[in-house]
Order: structure tokens, then sequence, then C-alpha cells
């Protein structure tokens, strides 16, 4: 079931224009109320993700539908046409997400960019390192209205101490001045072992000296709040960052992917088997390496066109997904050929798994434009490792040439 977002708004208008845009751009189910009696009805029947609150309602002119919200633990965007700054700043010191003045549409996209940011956030957890209990609450809570997973500890050493028990944490947030092992310290020792790509780090301090930034930036942070600061300007340099490591995940994804099947591309393959070459040598654990490709693919897509050959290539990546275990290296080499590392494991264990499927894509049958289309593959197996991984790779490629010389749909191995 979608969740849910509840705008109250009294302009019809606006409300049903927010509301297309947030359930065919996020695919929300969106409710609208008008009044504060009826966000009432609303409130008391559902759970929401989000609500976005006018505060200037018909029944509730001065954002009564605000603090009905927050104390019935609601996140909350407030929509007003008040430009005062002294109300504005009243608001922010309540417990919600934004603030968004109802100017036009620039307004509504970045209601919806803050929308898509809350929802990625529930994906990142943040570790506080923070002495004091009051203001440490204080971050926690307002990062917890972000929708963030959060960790909190009194100092460095205790953060350390998490970091080496917890791996998904995206973003360590530092006081400078702690007891046991100081902030400057912490985000020094992160660095050793933790990129700037890795692991992000924020650091809050009420030293106002310049050189103080510098050297906790020159030391690996990858940004500065000084104390005190505003929500928000906590709230935008904490999004920023997250968002700054997400996009280079992303271009790195994308770089050691294949575009076609999302599966590793040759290079990663490359990279990370040889790291687990070298290892399983040394420490005598057996593994294989297999060579696929489908056969008579130039003929695939010469009868059936390119489009076809694609499907081909996807559904082959997809069964090799399904049918082999996760900690398997499975790569795309490109043009129908696939290389897949199976880890630890027998030399009769590779070949009845390699075989198993074999006869599975042997008797697959898929479907597109009324016409049923089936393939099969050959496959070269190295189950004794050569001197190194290029010639184990070159090893399995010969055998998957002999296989294909020897009638295809077949296994060669050594």
């Amino acid at each position: 079931m979608s969740e849910r977002v509840l705008i109250v708004e009294d302009n019809k208008t606006l409300a049903k224009l927010i509301a297309k845009k947030i359930a065919l751009e996020l695919g929300f189910e969106v409710d609208m109320a008008y009044s504060l009696k009826e966000a009432k009805l609303f409130l008391k029947r559902y759970k929401y993700f989000l609500t976005l609150l006018d505060i200037n309602l018909p029944d509730a002119p001065n954002g009564e539908i605000v603090d009905y919200a927050i104390e019935r633990k609601n996140h909350v965007i407030v929509l007003s046409g008040n430009i005062d700054k002294e109300f504005r700043a009243n608001m922010l010191k309540k417990n919600i997400i934004d603030y968004v003045t109802k100017g036009g549409i620039n307004d509504i996209n970045y209601i919806l960019q803050t929308i898509k940011r809350v929802q990625k956030n529930r994906n990142h957890k943040i570790l506080i390192a923070e002495d004091s209990l009051v203001f440490r609450k204080q971050v926690q809570s307002l990062l917890e209205n972000m929708f963030f997973k959060v960790i909190t500890v009194a100092h460095g050493e205790e953060a350390l101490g998490i970091l080496n028990t917890t791996a998904d944490i995206s973003l360590v947030l530092t006081d400078f001045h702690m007891p046991v092992i100081n902030g400057l310290e912490l985000t020094q020792e992160i660095r050793k072992t933790y990129t700037k790509n890795d692991l992000a780090i924020v650091v809050m301090s009420e030293d106002s000296n310049d050189e103080t930034t510098a050297l906790f930036l020159k030391s690996g942070a990858n940004d500065f709040i000084k104390k005190p600061f505003s929500k928000e300007e906590f709230t935008c340099r904490i999004n920023n960052t997250i968002e700054a490591i997400e996009n280079i995940h992303e271009i790195t994804n994308n770089a050691q992917r294949d575009f076609l099947t999302g599966l590793y591309n040759r290079r990663y393959f490359f990279k990370n088997a040889s790291i687990y070459f070298e290892n399983a040598k040394e420490n005598s654990d057996s593994f294989a390496i297999a060579m696929i490709d489908i056969d008579d693919f130039k003929k695939i897509n010469d009868t059936f066109g390119h489009d076809i050959g694609d499907l081909v290539i996807i559904n082959l990546a997809d069964m090799l997904r399904s049918n082999l275990l996760s900690d398997n290296l499975v790569a795309s080499f490109g043009g129908g050929e696939f290389c897949i590392l199976l880890k630890s494991i027998s030399a009769q264990e590779a070949v009845e798994t390699i075989e198993s499927i074999r006869q599975k894509i042997h008797e697959n049958r898929f479907s597109s434009n009324n016409k049923e289309i089936s393939y099969t593959i050959s496959i070269g197996l190295v189950t004794t490792a050569e001197e190194n991984l290029d010639s184990t790779v070159n090893e399995a490629d010969m055998l998957l040439y002999n296989a294909k010389q020897n009638g295809k749909n077949q296994i060669v191995h050594n």
C-alpha cells in the first residue's frame, strides 16, 4: 500500500495542484483538507508520511494546525503566505521540517524536492558525537525529524567503537571539544579508514577561529558548522552533504555497472576478482571461473532484431542473478558474454552449479511481441586456477571456444 501525504490548505486550487504533482511524480496517496476540523478527521483516521500545513485556516488562523499535528507525532512542512521574519523565526522553533512561502511554481517544485530528499534520508544512518546531553538530544530530534536514523555517543572513543561495529553509517556529526578523544582526533582517526566519499564528517563547534575550520577541513572533514546555527542552515548543510555522497556513489556505481543488464562490468570484475584471487590462492580456498556466451547471438539479432537481442541478454543476466549465490561475482563482458567467479566452491560443485544453469536456460522460454524466444549458452569453466587471474580467465575463454566448436549448448571444463 502506498504511503500517504496530507495537504491542509484552504486555497482549493493550490491544494489540488500540489496534490496532483505529489501523486504523479512521487506516487503518494494524497488527502486534502481545507480546515482544521477536516484535518483532524484525516489525522485520526490515517498515519501520514508527511503533512503539508497552511497556517492560516478559516477555523485556525494562527497556526493551530501545526501544534495539533506535531503533538500527534506528524512530520510537518509549513505552507505560508506570511513573510514576516519574526513570525517565520518563531514557527521554525517548532519541530517542523521546513517553512515554505507560497509564492508560485518554484515553491511547489521546492516542496517536491524536499519530499524526495526526506524519502531518501530514510536510507541513511547518522552518528552524533557530542558531550552535551542537552545539545545532543536537540540535534538528534532535528535529524530524526528529517527521517534519518540516528545513533548518539558522548565522545570520540565511543564513536570509533560504533564505527567498528556498524557498517552502514553515512555521516558522523561531531563536536570539537569532547573528553577522551576530541573532534579533531576523531576526524583524523576516521580518515585512516574511510575516505570523504565513503563516510562524511560534519563538525559542529563554538570555536570561531578560521584556523580551526581550516584545520578540520584539511584533516578530512566534509563541512564545518559554527555554533549557534539556525535550523535551516543545519538542515541545508546536512542534506547537501548526504546528497553529495549519494551523487558520488551513483557516479561510481554507474562506472562499475553494465548499462543494459545492471550487472558489474569487465573493469569491476578484474579489479575485485584480482583481490579475491590472490587471497584465495594464499589461503588454499577452492574456487572456479566460468565464461559464458550466448549461442548464435548474431543470428538472433539478424532474425528477430537488436531489441530482441537485448532482451535475450537481459533474460540471461536475470537467470544468472537468480540462480547464483549473492556472494559470487557475476559480470557482463558485453556482446552476450558473461564471466562468473564462483567463490569457495569445489570443482564438482562448480560443474553441478553451472550445468544446472545451462539446463534451465536450455528449457527457458519467454515471449515478446507474440514471439516465443529461446536460446542456449556455451560455457568454459576453470576449476583449477592458473598462475594469475588474467591467465585463468583466458583459459576459461579457450574452454568456451572448445564448447562452441564441439556443438554449443554445453560446458567444457578443465
